[in-house]
C-alpha cells in the first residue's frame, strides 16, 4: 500500500533542484548515502528535531510506490522504521511543494498532510 513521505528542505537546496530536475540531497543526506525522508505521523518531530527555528523550508511530499526498489524502510530513532531513498530525487515524481512556514510560537506550520 502506498502512502505519501516527506522531505523537508531550505527554500534554495529546493530551488537548484527545480533548475536541475532532480534533487541530490541535502549535506547529511549526501554524507548519510542517502536520502531522508518521514512519513506523516514522523514528520513534526522531524521538523522539531532538526530544524527547530529554520524559516525558509518547503515540505516535498512523494508517493512511495513512485520511487521502486530504491526506497528502502530502516530502523532509526526509537525503533521507527523511516524511509530512505538510495538513489537522487526525480521531481516527476513529486507530488507537491508547500512552504513550511514558523508560527508565533515557534513551531513549523504544515499543511494537511496526505494527496492534497
Amino acid at each position: 500500500m502506498s502512502q505519501f513521505i516527506y522531505k523537508i528542505t531550505p527554500q534554495a537546496l529546493w530551488r537548484e533542484a527545480e533548475a536541475s530536475g532532480r534533487f541530490t540531497g541535502a549535506p547529511v543526506d549526501v554524507a548519510d548515502g542517502f536520502i531522508h525522508f518521514s512519513t506523516a505521523a514522523q514528520v513534526r518531530e522531524t521538523a522539531a528535531r532538526h530544524f527547530s527555528g529554520q524559516t525558509d523550508l518547503l515540505l516535498v511530499a512523494v508517493d512511495d510506490a513512485s520511487l521502486g526498489d530504491a526506497l528502502k524502510y530502516e530502523v532509526s530513532r526509537g525503533g521507527a522504521l523511516f524511509p530512505h531513498l538510495y538513489g537522487v530525487l526525480v521531481l516527476d515524481t513529486v507530488e507537491w511543494v508547500r512552504p513550511l512556514p514558523l508560527g508565533a510560537d515557534g513551531v513549523h506550520q504544515f499543511p494537511p498532510l496526505g494527496g492534497q
